[in-house]
């Protein structure tokens, strides 16, 4: 489930607005760290349970997608190439600063402790997940934002001289990708007692991005 909301969430950068992303861990590294902070400290109050669940993902999706806003902003000025390479640095630079963080707040090194969710459950909740994130993926591709971004990929020159907002519609894009990334990394943490930031490397960006090539891009 983990693997489909990160590879459908990739395919909206990838493969319906035709840019090179290697920095997709990087925005998942941020979510598992951020959602498992917040649900290690809701859950001596709340529980372990659903409230404490549904709060840590809309915040560590909402982290992620700020993420996603600030390095959208100068990185989608960018084609090609370059864009995979500031990409690849963001993902390796977060993985950098949550490694070199102290025990007392992400846990440096060792990792970060998180509450575990029951795995008959928690399936069940990330069966809707992946559901919800099809619903909203399709959703998008199919309205005139979709065709916009599709229209980028096709040619991006003819879009922007037909009045399309080239920059808005990608930063549009880059965040709701980096929004589901995030859902994706606060399930990994809920499915983990311990959230360590070397799983989030560059070879995990290339794992979800050759799910989405060998998938099919832009289907």
């Amino acid at each position: 489930a983990i693997s489909i909301i990160l590879a459908v969430s990739l395919s909206l950068v990838v493969g319906f607005l035709g840019e090179l992303s290697l920095g997709h861990a990087g925005f998942m590294c941020v979510g598992a760290y951020i959602g498992g902070k917040i649900s290690a400290l809701l859950v001596p109050t709340l529980g372990n349970g659903i409230l404490a669940f549904i709060i840590s993902l809309i915040v560590g999706a909402g982290v992620a997608a700020l993420c996603g806003v600030i390095i959208g902003i100068p990185a989608l000025r960018l084609r090609g190439d370059y864009l995979a390479i500031v990409t690849l640095a963001f993902g390796e630079i977060v993985k950098s600063l949550f490694q070199n963080t102290s025990d007392a707040t992400f846990g440096g090194a060792l990792g970060l402790s998180t509450p575990r969710y029951d795995k008959k459950y928690l399936f069940i909740f990330a069966f809707v997940l992946v559901l919800f994130t099809l619903a909203i993926v399709q959703n998008f591709i199919r309205s005139k934002h979709g065709r916009a971004v599709t229209a980028i990929r096709d040619n991006e020159i003819a879009a922007r001289a037909t009045g399309i907002n080239v920059t808005k519609y990608k930063l549009i894009t880059f965040t709701l990708s980096a929004a589901f990334a995030g859902i994706a990394g606060v399930l990994y943490s809920y499915s983990n007692y311990t959230v360590q930031s070397a799983k989030f490397g560059y070879n995990y960006s290339i794992e979800i991005l050759v799910m989405v090539v060998l998938g099919g891009m832009g289907t």
